[in-house]
C-alpha cells in the first residue's frame, strides 16, 4: 500500500519518528484488515471503512438493515482479525439490565461453610459487542448499555466493575420491524459516533456470497493486530494535529443543521426541528484524525471531515413533519450542506 507522505500544518508541533511510523504501520494494517475479512464477508467496503474509523476513534456505531446482510458476520470477522474477544447479546424484551451487566451470586466455601456473594460477569465483559435489535429491550436495559458505552464501567449491586479496554459497541436496529420496540431516544442515539446504512449487496457480489456460504470450511483468518498495540493506536489519533480551519468548517458544518441557528440556509429552517449539538463536532474531528492516519496521513483534512460528515449527523439532524412530506430524510440533508458549506 502507498503511504503518503504527512502534511502537518505550521502550527502544530512535529511528530516524533515513532508517531510517523505508527501511521505507517497503521496503514499498512487497514489494507491487511481488509484482505481478511473478504475472505469472509463480501463487498460492504464502505462498511468495513466506517467500522475501522469508530475503531481507532474509540466511537460506537449503530447500524441500520434489512437482516441477513452479514452485520454479525462482519463485527465477529473483525474482533477475531484483531484478536479481541467478541459477545453478541440478543436484545428482547424481557432483558433486564443484569443479563448483560451481571448479578452477585451467593456461594458457599465447601471447605469453611462460609457463604459469600461473588460477581458473575455479564457478556458486557468482552472488547467489542454486538447489540443485536438493541431497541426491542425496555429502556431501563438500553441505560445500562449505555452506561457502559460512556463510562466504560458497569454498576451492579451497588458496585462498579470497569470494563476491559479496547470497548466498541456496535448495536443494530431493523428499520423493518417497528411493532413492539422501544426506539432509542435522540440522546441515546447521540452516544453514538456513526450511524451506518447497510445496504444490499450487488447481483456479482450476492453470486459470490452464495458460492461461498454453501461450500466448504471458510478459510482460516490471520491475526493483524493485538488489543494493547490498538489502545497505543488509538491514543495515536488523539494527538493527530487538525489545523484551525478544519475545526472551524467542521463546527460550522454542524451549526448550519440548526434551524434557529443566524444565518443558516432556507431549507434547514423549513424541514428540519433539531439539529445537531457539540458532540458531532467532537466526533467530526474525531473519526477525520481516525480516517487520516488510516490513509497514512499525520494530519485531518477538511475531505477528511466532508467524508464522515453523513454517518456521523445524519442520526442527529432531526426531520420535521414537512420534511416527512415531501420525502427529505436526514441523509438527503446532511449532503446539501456538505455541498453548501464551504471548508
Amino acid at each position: 500500500m502507498e503511504s503518503a507522505s504527512p502534511t502537518i500544518p505550521s502550527a502544530a508541533p512535529a511528530p516524533t519518528s515513532e508517531d510517523l511510523q505508527a501511521v505507517e504501520e497503521l496503514a499498512r494494517a487497514k489494507a491487511q484488515i481488509q484482505a481478511q475479512i473478504e475472505k469472509r464477508v463480501v463487498g460492504q467496503r464502505d462498511v468495513v471503512d466506517h467500522l475501522l474509523i469508530a475503531l481507532f476513534a474509540r466511537g460506537h456505531c449503530l447500524f441500520v438493515g434489512v437482516p441477513g446482510l452479514a452485520k454479525t458476520l462482519l463485527i465477529s470477522t473483525l474482533a477475531d482479525v484483531l484478536n479481541l474477544s467478541f459477545n453478541r447479546i440478543q436484545f428482547t424484551p424481557d432483558l433486564m439490565p443484569s443479563d448483560i451487566t451481571g448479578t452477585d451470586i451467593l456461594e458457599e466455601d465447601k471447605a469453611t461453610g462460609h457463604r459469600a456473594f461473588r460477581f458473575l460477569q455479564g457478556p458486557l465483559f468482552a472488547n467489542i459487542i454486538l447489540a443485536d435489535e438493541v431497541n426491542r429491550t425496555p429502556p431501563k436495559t438500553q441505560a445500562a448499555l449505555l452506561q457502559a458505552m460512556q463510562e466504560y464501567r458497569v454498576t451492579a449491586g451497588g458496585r462498579t466493575y470497569p470494563l476491559e479496554l479496547p470497548f466498541l459497541v456496535f448495536a443494530t436496529q431493523n428499520p423493518i420491524e417497528q411493532e413492539g420496540t422501544y426506539p432509542l431516544p435522540e440522546a441515546q442515539l447521540d452516544r453514538f459516533m456513526f450511524l451506518v446504512d447497510v445496504g444490499y449487496p450487488t447481483a456479482e457480489e450476492e453470486v459470490e456470497i452464495v458460492k461461498s456460504t454453501t461450500g466448504g470450511t471458510p478459510p482460516p483468518l490471520e491475526k493483524i493486530l493485538s488489543p494493547e498495540r490498538i489502545l497505543a493506536l488509538q491514543a495515536l489519533v488523539r494527538r493527530v494535529p487538525v489545523p484551525d480551519h478544519v475545526v472551524r468548517y467542521a463546527v460550522e458544518l454542524v451549526r448550519h443543521t440548526r434551524p434557529k441557528e443566524p444565518g443558516v440556509p432556507d431549507f434547514i429552517q423549513k424541514n428540519v426541528s433539531w439539529g445537531a449539538g457539540p458532540r458531532a463536532s467532537q466526533y467530526l474531528v474525531l473519526a477525520a484524525k481516525a480516517r487520516a492516519i488510516l490513509g497514512g496521513r499525520f494530519v485531518a483534512s477538511v475531505e477528511d471531515v466532508k467524508a464522515v460528515a453523513r454517518p456521523v449527523l445524519r442520526h442527529r439532524v432531526l426531520p420535521n413533519f414537512t420534511a416527512e412530506s415531501e420525502g427529505m430524510t436526514s441523509v438527503k440533508l446532511v449532503d446539501q450542506l456538505v455541498s453548501l458549506v464551504k471548508g
